[in-house]
């Protein structure tokens, strides 16, 4: 082995040793007294997900970052109301309106995760605002390896979906206009959807736009 490549190994020695050193000084421990019906519970959950206790803690540990636990209520990181229904049901009662009010739906919601990552300093940060997604059951963040965001269609119907991932990316109201009967009917309306949405098909089971890209990590 050359003295160079000694001398790197030893250089990545170091670095890994200081990233671990690093880790462990960012990491706190923290003592909770709990009941025993409580760990029974967490006791079961171990059993069911095959995990640690310190890793389901954990993962409970971190929905404090996007909802707020008190007796009796749940409160979004903005102080408004949660209330927890299943995604199926959600999604059933989105396909039964109008494509419009879909639309409406999907900029509501957009505007919701946004508030939140705006109050933590961090309404630019897409891939915090993806994690927010994700940690609050909407679906998967999902980017395959052209770093197009692939979106789950048992999230919603189409034109909800597309209302509400625009709003991520672009902060803004997606077009009334672009219902599917004025984008059949009026080539104007067609092209500029065509230009701005661009639906692709990346995945039988997934929405996906031209428009929502994972930017590059500038090197």
């Amino acid at each position: 082995m050359s003295p160079t490549t000694k001398s790197r190994l030893k250089k990545d020695r170091i670095d890994e040793d200081r990233e671990d050193l690093e880790s462990k000084e960012l990491a706190k421990v923290l003592t909770v007294r709990i009941d025993n019906e409580l760990n029974s519970n967490l006791d079961i959950l171990m059993s069911k997900l095959g995990l640690s206790k310190a890793d389901i803690i954990r993962n409970y540990l971190e929905l404090s970052q996007y909802l707020i636990k008190q007796k009796g209520f749940l409160k979004s990181p903005n102080n408004r109301d949660f209330i927890i229904i299943k995604k199926s049901y959600l999604r059933k009662l989105i396909e039964r309106v109008e494509e419009e009010e879909q639309i409406d739906w999907g900029n509501k919601i957009g505007r919701f995760i946004n508030d939140i990552a705006r109050i933590n300093g961090r309404l630019d940060d897409l891939e915090y605002k993806l994690d927010i997604c994700e940690n609050l059951g909407f679906f998967n963040k999902f980017i395959d390896e052209d770093n197009y965001l692939l979106i789950t269609n048992k999230f919603g119907p189409q034109k909800f979906v597309e209302a509400f991932i625009w709003q991520l990316y672009k902060q803004e109201e997606y077009n009334i206009d672009y219902t599917s009967a004025k984008i059949d009917s009026t080539s104007k309306i067609r092209t500029q959807y065509q230009k701005e949405i661009n639906p692709i098909d990346r995945s039988s089971s997934h929405y996906s736009f031209e428009f929502a890209k994972i930017p590059e990590e500038e090197s």
